[in-house]
């Protein structure tokens, strides 16, 4: 279930923005939306105005083997403490959307451990040498096998972790909408616009936020939340596509302050 309110009786969806209501006599598809809750937040190319009843943050890959020590990250010679950059601010954030009933969604890495539905091509991204830790490997430090479903490689990392009505989603590619349910649970909900978080920024983060522009969502980067242990042109770069062709910019001070 989501941050939305329960479903009443004889309502046949979860979303107050998107279901039908029925009893013996009769299904009605034409329940009134409910009235919009504008909120109007400071961006770049542009302010944008959003509607909280039609809008959610999904936030990708804050988990162990991306931002934790002893992670594949960090397992492999990378920089995890770059990918611990958001987690304050979303610590500060993601309370105030919730209390503003935002839902929050969680897409992580969490493969199956057959990795039966991962390619060649996407094996090959964790292990380009055919040898080392690679997709399913146990990491040196505790075994956990890298982001496997339900292991600790996989799971978000605990100053963030998940409160009961936010929704997580495994995801198997660099796009979280390549394979999930991900764009199914977001129509049922009622959503139109997403704020975007996580890491990388210029990987996971841009490849699912330029997947929901095409799939039609307003689509808004969180610039403060997001983070990469990539070259600081990589992150230059996706700022200025993004404002330039799939959405928008801004950052948590700015949605706060909009909050307050």
């Amino acid at each position: 279930m989501s941050t939305q309110d329960s479903p009443t009786a004889g309502q046949l969806g979860i979303s107050p923005s998107y279901h039908w209501k029925a009893d013996e006599q009769v299904v009605d598809m034409a329940m009134p939306l409910p009235a919009p809750r504008a909120l109007r937040i400071n961006a770049a190319p542009q302010d944008v105005v959003i509607d909280l009843q039609r809008s959610a943050i999904i936030v990708i890959d804050m988990q162990n083997d991306f931002c934790t020590q002893d992670g594949w990250v960090d397992a492999i010679g990378g920089d995890y403490r770059a990918d611990r950059a958001p987690i304050e601010p979303l610590q500060k954030l993601l309370p105030a959307l919730r209390a503003a009933q935002v839902p929050v969604i969680w897409v992580n890495w969490g493969n199956r451990p057959d990795l039966a539905n991962m390619p060649p091509n996407q094996i090959h991204l964790y292990k380009p040498k055919g040898s080392g830790i690679g997709l399913g490997d146990p990491l040196p430090a505790n075994g956990a096998p890298v982001l496997q479903k339900d292991s600790w490689a996989a799971a978000v990392v605990d100053e963030l972790a998940p409160l009961p009505g936010d929704i997580c989603v495994d995801k198997y590619r660099i796009s979280g909408f390549w394979d999930t349910p991900l764009d199914s649970i977001l129509r049922n909900l009622g959503v139109r616009s997403i704020l975007f978080a996580g890491v990388n920024t210029d990987q996971c983060v841009l490849h699912s936020l330029t997947d929901a522009n095409f799939l039609g969502y307003g689509c808004i980067l969180v610039e403060d939340c997001c983070a990469t242990s990539s070259p600081a042109f990589c992150t230059e770069a996706t700022i200025w596509n993004v404002k330039k062709c799939f959405g928008f910019v801004t950052d948590s001070t700015r949605l706060l302050d909009a909050l307050k």
